[in-house]
């Protein structure tokens, strides 16, 4: 269903040739809303027994375009989950103390363990985006060896090894690109200035990464290529049209979900057994009902009984009305 926003480092990938526009999986809006809020029940159940079975992990990473709808589409899609073994983790420009280890060392507390979900509103990725086009890295305390030159190049391959590694620890990492068009990023700006709602949502920071547009969608291209694997794929989903882009976020999770297929553990016939002697012992420190209360269901029964009997007995001793006989002429 999702061929042609999945991309798993098979064959190039080019940003360029991604509609930021499409519908074609659902263009009615009205349906794609009924089938995201149907979605969103099915993932809320899939979650529960993910989270009774903690057999795996998963993380859902979003990266995006400033403006393309992270927030708003993790809130619409994983909203409806449980707080027991979900959470999200917003990852923003590092602290100084972060910046004292190495990039990943600020994800790993994250990551979730067998039976969680996490989601990661932005990650690691930022340090191959933001990180290479305002070349971040050389500002940055290093070893003499480090070939800053190489910086990025290397990142790519941490991060697939660190990719790899979850995977192979039984946590995987399914990462989603919002892919939003340059216009459509504009207008969105627009409403932030222009509607006092969302006056707090406007960075004049973000305006000014928007200048280097062209550098971005270039380190989101390289970063696709070099990280996508066929066992930690990417999708690019469209952006420019929210209900759309959420509708296709919430597939994209009910899929990976029933592939995870999850299921309540079996209670085995030993466990059972040791539950019967528990429930006996619960009894017993229950209060046992009363008498009175006991009694109230055989004085009900008793009662009916006896209002047939008397009725019985009245009717047996009512006098029977005497037959008259007809009386005959004779001709």
């Amino acid at each position: 269903m999702f061929k042609e926003y999945l991309y798993n480092g098979t064959g190039k990938f080019k940003l360029s040739k991604q509609k930021t526009n499409d519908t074609s999986l659902c263009p009615d809006r009205a349906k794609a809303e009924e089938r995201l809020e149907k979605n969103n029940k099915k993932i809320d159940s899939l979650q529960q027994k993910l989270f009774a079975e903690k057999k795996e992990g998963v993380i859902f990473l979003f990266q995006a375009m400033d403006a393309a709808g992270k927030d708003g589409t993790i809130r619409a899609v994983l909203q409806c989950l449980s707080t027991h073994g979900v959470y999200e983790a917003a990852f923003k420009s590092p602290s100084s103390k972060e910046l004292s280890h190495d990039f990943l060392w600020r994800v790993v507390p994250y990551v979730p363990g067998k039976g969680e979900i996490a989601i990661f509103n932005r990650s690691h990725y930022e340090d191959v985006l933001i990180g290479k086009v305002r070349e971040l890295y050389r500002d940055q305390p290093h070893a003499d060896w480090i070939d800053l030159d190489k910086v990025i190049e290397k990142r790519y391959q941490d991060i697939n090894h660190f990719e790899e590694f979850l995977y192979n620890n039984s946590v995987r990492v399914v990462k989603i690109f919002l892919n939003v068009s340059k216009e459509e990023q504009a207008r969105r700006f627009l409403a932030r200035i222009e509607e006092p709602e969302k006056n707090w949502k406007f960075s004049e920071a973000d305006w000014n990464e928007r200048k280097l547009w062209n550098e971005y969608q270039s380190a989101f291209e390289d970063a696709i290529n070099a990280t996508a694997t066929k066992i930690c794929p990417w999708y690019i989903v469209p952006a420019d049209h929210k209900w759309y882009m959420r509708y296709v976020v919430s597939e994209i999770i009910l899929s990976t979900l029933k592939d995870m297929d999850p299921h309540y553990p079996e209670v085995t016939a030993e466990r059972l057994a040791t539950f019967n002697e528990l429930k006996k012992e619960i009894e017993a420190e229950l209060p046992k009902k009363s008498a009175v209360i006991s009694s109230i269901p055989v004085a009900q029964e008793s009662g009916k009984k006896t209002k047939k009997k008397a009725e019985k007995e009245k009717a047996a001793k009512k006098p029977e009305k005497k037959k008259t006989k007809k009386k005959t002429t004779g001709k």
